[in-house]
């Protein structure tokens, strides 16, 4: 993939520590792309010391990793955690590029001599998200033991205070969690169930015993 539509601009400091500061500035998103199956100090690898924090504020993550990070030491572990952390991830073969994208504004990319390289022309980033959302339908999830459960202990909680009629920042509050990690999971129940509403959704929800006191 050749993209000649903008001067990189190398990332100040080490590359690891550069892409560091530019992810604490995410809002909304981060697309990963690896083609590593290994645990490394890459900062375009699969995992980056800011991954946890920025899912604990709600930032939205969707990873690719080859197959071979299903069962790579370490790192399978680590993504398991980004997992239940909140982070999507899925696998195939083989990753086409390595890559960071930013909010849909900023791409960070290999560059010789430098290590990594920030790109914010829109024509970059376009053509970056294209091939990122090609290879994202044809990829496999990775599931840990916790993802086999039909639904996790927090959205079994947040669906029972959205029922009881608590608000989004309410329930945000009471789980100790932010407003846009709340609405994030309830788009993910609605997916998973099916439903156009959260009406549905509580309906389905409840239908399935996921709103039931489960025995201690």
């Amino acid at each position: 993939m050749t993209l000649a539509f903008e001067r990189p601009r190398p990332l100040p400091g080490t590359p690891a520590n550069a892409v560091t500061r530019l992810l604490a500035g995410a809002s909304f998103e981060v697309l990963v792309m690896s083609t590593q199956s290994t645990l490394g100090p890459d900062p375009i690898g699969l995992v980056r010391p800011g991954d946890q924090e920025n899912l604990r504020r709600g930032v939205r993550y969707r990873m690719l990793a080859p197959d071979a990070a299903r069962t790579a030491p370490r790192l399978s572990t680590r993504l398991a955690a980004l997992s239940l952390a909140g982070a999507s991830t899925r696998t195939v073969p083989r990753v086409p590029l390595d890559a960071l994208v930013i909010d849909g504004t900023a791409v960070v990319l290999p560059a010789e001599g430098s290590g990594a390289a920030a790109f914010h022309l829109p024509g970059v980033v376009t053509s970056v998200v294209e091939l990122f959302e090609r290879v994202w339908p044809t990829a496999v999830p990775l599931q840990t033991a916790a993802d086999r459960e039909e639904s996790t202990e927090r959205e079994r909680e947040l669906l029972k205070l959205l029922s009881a009629g608590y608000t989004d920042a309410a329930a945000a509050e009471n789980l100790g969690i932010s407003v846009r990690t709340v609405r994030r999971t309830v788009a993910d129940v609605m997916n998973r169930l099916g439903a156009r509403s959260r009406f549905q959704a509580g309906a389905k929800a409840a239908d399935r015993g996921w709103l039931s006191e489960r025995a201690g």
